[in-house]
């Protein structure tokens, strides 16, 4: 029996973005990294040095175009921006601190804290939305670098939303999965059953 060919898919979370936004509800807003996250890219780059990538997917915002880009480099290769992998919009509630929020929309913020995977946000996306169009552009990328080896660098939502399908874990629950800033994960593809071999590390 011949071997299924082996094909590694790196998730990376975004290296830290800078002060600016903390306090803020932010998923669309362009933001760059912080000092720390600019180290923090330099290092992801540095732990995959010797990883023969083929080719680095990165979600279109700024924070995350610049750890990709850091993470590209020693390899000669340049990113693909890929829309499909951008954070959930939050819509109406884009910028805004939280404190605002819950004073402006008590009910939408209370359900939003209890049961974050099921709110629509004002003008913005669901997470069923979001969850929708990750999956949709994230499973053709499998066919298209069988037997390599690719990186996306995202957000903390993608990256869960793509570990919990591979492992069957319900969304309601997908919070339960940790994601610091520049946080490396990794899923094998070798036969019908994908293997997680590593998370936020």
């Amino acid at each position: 029996m011949t071997a299924k060919p082996v094909t590694n898919v790196w998730l990376i979370r975004h290296a830290e973005p800078d002060a600016s936004v903390h306090g803020l509800c932010y998923g669309s807003l362009d933001v760059p990294l912080s000092v720390t996250g600019r180290e923090q890219a330099a290092q992801l780059a540095e732990r995959l040095r010797a990883e023969p990538l083929a080719a680095i997917y990165s979600s279109p915002r700024v924070r995350a175009t610049q750890t990709a880009e850091a993470v590209a480099a020693p390899h000669g290769l340049t990113t693909c921006v890929c829309p499909a992998f951008r954070e959930i919009d939050f819509g109406d509630f884009e910028g805004r601190p939280y404190d605002e929020i819950a004073a402006s929309h008590p009910a939408i913020y209370r359900r939003w804290m209890e049961s974050p995977t099921e709110v629509q946000f004002p003008t913005g996306e669901s997470f069923a939305q979001m969850r929708e169009r990750v999956l949709g552009a994230y499973r053709p990328l499998l066919a298209t670098h069988e037997a390599h080896s690719i990186a996306i660098v995202t957000h903390g939502g993608v990256v869960r939303i793509v570990l919990a399908d591979v492992l069957g874990i319900p969304p309601r629950n997908i919070f339960r999965i940790a994601q610091r800033y520049a946080a490396l994960n990794r899923i094998r593809y070798a036969s019908e059953c994908p293997s997680v071999e590593l998370v936020n590390t």
